[in-house]
């Protein structure tokens, strides 16, 4: 059984954080809420993502697995406005799951669950961790857009660091302890992503909300952030690119 109300912006944020990475999601029902954990068909970001049956108004479930398509719910969404309530609900008979926005149905077909996988959350010893605002974060990526696909990201005792260098422009930002919400390093860390993905990551934060960033030396990062007014948890890894001579 499962059976749930909830703002459309709740639904939107749970897609915005999924669909970049991945298209088709296993959708862990539980009584306490939602998870999922996913890895892009490429095998270099993970997204694990929970959001607990208050962020719902209302939420009554068993536990099962849902085969969610999330082109197709992210195009329900669109028919829907902030602060319209959605509800969702399972039809075992058809194995669909329905989608109420208003006046309006939408009877969606659901992705057999059998042959997706589980992946495991890998325990990493990422030395570096840093807090900082999305807003600040964002302006530095947006700029580095333009001038590269990588870029490097480094923390040191008193500052963190983000570095794009093309062709013939750079892009640097940096951000003294005094503008971060935490950080904390035992020594300098420094490792290079692709920016799409990292984009990717940090757009679905609010440009008020923080974002924790976990870092080490030619090491995954680790991406976190609340959603869902708090009420949902979020964590990304992305896997480094090493760095051409």
């Amino acid at each position: 059984m499962f059976n749930a109300k909830v703002k459309s912006d709740v639904l939107k944020g749970i897609i915005d954080v999924t669909s970049p990475l991945v298209n088709e999601v296993k959708f862990n029902i539980s009584p306490k809420g939602i998870s999922l954990r996913a890895v892009d068909p490429a095998h270099v970001a993970m997204v694990d993502l929970n959001v607990n049956d208050k962020a719902f108004e209302e939420f009554k479930a068993t536990e099962m697995e849902l085969g969610i398509d999330m082109d197709k719910l992210a195009s329900i969404m669109r028919l829907s406005s902030s602060g319209d309530m959605v509800s969702l609900e399972y039809d075992e008979d058809t194995n669909r799951l329905i989608v109420k926005i208003g006046n309006l149905v939408r009877k969606m077909g659901l992705i057999d669950t059998a042959g997706m996988p589980d992946p495991k959350m890998p325990n990493l010893n990422l030395p570096a961790k840093v807090i900082l605002k999305s807003s600040e974060l964002n302006q530095g990526v947006r700029a580095s857009e333009a001038v590269s696909d990588h870029l490097s990201i480094s923390v040191n005792k008193d500052s963190f660091e983000l570095f794009a260098e093309g062709d013939t422009d750079t892009v640097n930002l940096k951000l003294p302890k005094d503008l971060l919400v935490d950080i904390n390093t035992p020594s300098k860390c420094r490792s290079f992503f692709s920016i799409d993905y990292f984009s990717n990551m940090i757009k679905p934060v609010k440009s008020e909300e923080p974002i924790t960033i976990m870092l080490g030396n030619d090491n995954p990062i680790k991406v976190e952030f609340d959603i869902a007014d708090k009420k949902g948890h979020v964590t990304y890894l992305l896997a480094p690119r090493i760095e051409s001579e």
